[in-house]
Parts: structure tokens; sequence; C-alpha cells
């Protein structure tokens, strides 16, 4: 454990419970000043502290996590670059913010979202050719997917609800390793009386991939699916029938404010469960280091694709077992992001798009090959990234492919663990390429890919010279 400042998550722990120093200094059997220390970050946290904290305080020692502080940092940075105000705020000092008050970072966070939302209020105006601003209504609310994926985020991408859940059908021994497709038609036919049927496209239709009948107690899988995409379907609904509840708890948060919004979650929560279940967390994370997370040795062991290796690898943050964090995105061809989950600090820009240095991006010049990349961001992070192409087939000739790129990263500490950091040479921070999180919130200059300027930065034009970089500013 590198030295941990966490003081004022201590100290807004201790003042909610309405605990004195002294108070929580006896719980912990610690001295007064000792404590006092802790919380003025003059001392960093120790492991033994860590745990007794957990214990006394009843949280989660992820609460003491120095990537919360790196996230919210890095969604800082974001919120002041897009409003325009950030260059004369430095790092420094955005740094003791989220050290010493993070609880003020993130309400100038939410206040930079309000903003955001006027500004797209106004647009929306704009568009009206004139109607009065009283007959628009409220500013627009956050989309649903966008609301669902912060829900996850939040969560470092880990639900401990649904992967014990998963985990307690081998505990249990209602499955096995060897048969889980097996074991989980007989869930579905003895606990619900649920016959699994294979369909073809025209019986079930040419997009779909589930469909269940509770009437007549059907559920039918397209024909197209691979064993293990078979295994998923099968396990998704599982858990929409023996964990319903649980599910629709989960997302009675404040964060998820439309009913649209909460029934994405729901699904998505479904199918958490169902990569629980089908790759138990104890079994695949010791494969996983065995293997220094080989994707592909994982899919081979597991029977699953390299999609929904990674999605699982993404989850892995037991805090008594913690995995590798990493960040899990897939991109189309265009470089929208449809998925982007992490249990790291890894920071997705809002606007602007993705990095076209980014190895995500010539995974489709290269489809099927495992590609490799050392990046290093403006604030100098460094990421190992594994990028590769998968293909969603619908079907018969002339059908159209979904082609994706799907990314896997981690920070540079963890890449020892990984197979993938082979031949790489990574005390070399020349040796990693310079990314940023998109042209509009990325301050590094010199980059001849660069297709916007900064929000916030004012464009020097030069008439008398020429740069091979475009879009010079301040």
């Amino acid at each position: 454990m590198t030295k941990a400042f966490v003081g004022a998550q201590i100290r807004r722990l201790r003042e909610d419970r309405g605990l004195t120093q002294a108070a929580l200094a006896r719980q912990l059997d610690l001295s007064p000043s000792y404590l006092n220390q802790l919380e003025r970050n003059q001392r960093p946290l120790t492991v033994p502290v860590l745990v007794r904290l957990s214990t006394v305080l009843g949280v989660d020692v992820q609460v003491f996590s120095e990537e919360d502080e790196g996230r919210l940092l890095a969604d800082l940075q974001g919120a002041l670059r897009e409003a325009g105000v950030g260059e004369g705020v430095s790092l420094r000092d955005l740094k003791e913010l989220v050290r010493t008050m993070p609880e003020v970072g993130r309400a100038v966070i939410a206040l930079h979202q309000q903003a955001r939302a006027g500004a797209e209020r106004l647009e929306a105006l704009a568009h009206t050719l004139g109607a009065p601003v009283e007959g628009l209504g409220p500013a627009p609310p956050p989309l649903p997917h966008e609301e669902v994926r912060d829900y996850f985020y939040e969560r470092h991408n880990h639900i401990p609800e649904l992967d014990e859940a998963g985990e307690r059908l081998y505990a249990d021994g209602l499955l096995a390793l060897d048969t889980r497709e097996e074991g989980l038609e007989r869930l579905l036919a003895d606990r619900h009386r649920i016959r699994v049927r294979v369909r073809d496209d025209i019986t079930l239709g040419a997009d779909v991939q589930r469909r269940f009948d509770p009437d007549a107690g059907v559920l039918a899988l397209s024909r197209r699916l691979t064993p293990g995409q078979r295994l998923f379907q099968m396990a998704t609904q599982l858990a929409f029938l023996e964990h319903g509840a649980l599910i629709a708890r989960l997302t009675e948060v404040p964060g998820l404010g439309s009913p649209e919004a909460r029934a994405l979650a729901r699904i998505g929560l479904a199918n958490y469960f169902a990569g629980a279940a089908i790759l138990p967390y104890g079994p695949f994370l010791e494969a996983a280091e065995a293997r220094r997370y080989d994707i592909d040795v994982l899919g081979e062991i597991f029977g699953v694709g390299f999609e929904t290796v990674c999605h699982r690898l993404s989850t892995l943050q037991r805090p008594e077992a913690r995995g590798v964090p990493f960040v899990f995105v897939r991109v189309d061809r265009a470089g929208n992001i449809s998925k982007r989950q992490s249990a790291t600090d890894f920071h997705f820009s809002r606007v602007g798009g993705s990095c076209p240095l980014w190895i995500v991006h010539d995974a489709f010049a290269t489809p099927g090959r495992t590609l490799t990349q050392l990046a290093r961001m403006p604030d100098g992070r460094r990421t190992l990234w594994v990028a590769r192409t998968v293909i969603h087939q619908r079907g018969g000739f002339g059908q159209p492919e979904k082609v994706f790129a799907l990314g896997l990263g981690c920070d540079l500490r963890h890449a020892p663990r990984l197979v993938y950091a082979r031949g790489l040479d990574l005390n070399d921070p020349e040796a990693a390429t310079p990314i940023g999180g998109g042209c509009k919130v990325c301050e590094r200059t010199g980059c001849v890919q660069r297709a916007f300027p900064p929000l916030g930065r004012r464009v020097q034009a030069d008439e008398g010279r020429s740069h091979t970089t475009p879009y010079a500013f301040t």
C-alpha cells in the first residue's frame, strides 16, 4: 500500500456519525493526537488503522481508496475545462482541493452539470426560432444511458450482492464449471418450470437473441448464439426470475431519475449477474492471475468470447480479493463509445469524442489481432492498453456486420501482472504514446492529430506563420 492521506474522508465519516475525535480515537484504540494528525493529513493511513476504521465506521475500505481521489480529480479537470474556467487553476491546487475538500469538488461538478443542462436548454430555444422561454419547460434531464453509466462508474463496476449470488450457485452445488449449460437448463426447469428452446431467425426474429414467454413457460434462444452466449442469456433470465427484488432495490437510487434509466439499469444488473454466474468470482480470478490475464486463454478455459472475458475482468474489485483494476470500452468505427466501464480512475470525455492516437482505433486496421499500447495522459499517468476487434454476426448473405473495437486498460503499476506487458519497456517514460481524453478537454500542445482547440482556450491565429499542428492556443 502506498502512503495514503485521507484525512478529509475520515473527518467526514466521523462527523456524519456525530463522533468527536476523542470518541473515535477510543473506539480505534488510538491516541487523540494520532487521529488528529490523520485527519490533518500529517500522517499516512496504515493498513492496520484502515482495517479498524472500516470495522468501527461500518464502511468498505474502498471509501479510503486513492483511486477515488483520482476519479474525482479527472472529473473536476474535465468540468473546469469544459466550462472554460480551468486555465488559471493549477493541477497542484486541484489535487489539494480533492484531497482536503472532496465534497466541494463534487459540488463543483454538480454545478457544472446543471450549467450544461441549461446550455442545452438555450440551444433548444434557438431551434424553436423565437418561442418564449417559458414554453420550453424545465432543462432536459441526463439521458437514461448516461445515468446508467454513471451508476456503474460510481460503484467501480462492482456489485457485490450479485457477485455473491452468482458464486453461491457453485458453492451450493447447483452449477459446475464443466456442465454449466445443463445446470442452467435444470435450474430453470426445476425451480421455475421453464423449458429452453432454440429457435431460428424466422420464428424468433432476425435481431432477437432471447425471448421469454412466461405464459408458455418457454425461454427461446437464437440458433445463431455461441455456447457461451447461450449461457449468458440463460443466466440473464435467471437473474430476473430469482433476483428481481434485489435488482429492483439496487436501482431505487437518486442517480437513476427516470423509469427508462431504472429499466436500463435493471437490464445491466441482470447482465452483471449473468457474468457472475457463468464466470464465478473466485475460480475466474484465480485463473486470471495464474494465466497473467491472458484474455484468449481465459476464453478457452471458460468457453466464452473475448468481450465477455474483458467485461468480467473489469468487475473483479472484491475488497478482500481484488484483481487488476481495469477500464473496459467498446468503440465503433466512428469513434462512438457504446460501453465504458471502469474500476479505476481513467477519465472519459463527455464531449468531443476520444483521442485518435488511442490504440483502440488502430484495431480496425488489423481485425482479429490483439494490439498493445503504453499510453501517457496529459497529467503524466501511464496506462497499458489491450485492443482487438470483435464481430457480431447477423446472419445470411448481404446482412451487415456489427464490428467493434474493444479496449482493456490498466494503470502502469499493474502492468507486470499482465502477459501483454511482455517485451514492453515499462520504465521508459518516452516509450508511452501521448494521448488525451478527447481534443476538446485535452490541454496537450503540439499534437498533430488535434481536431479542435481545447474548450475555454483562445485560438491564436498568425497570418505570417504556419504550423504542422493545427489550432495554436493560449
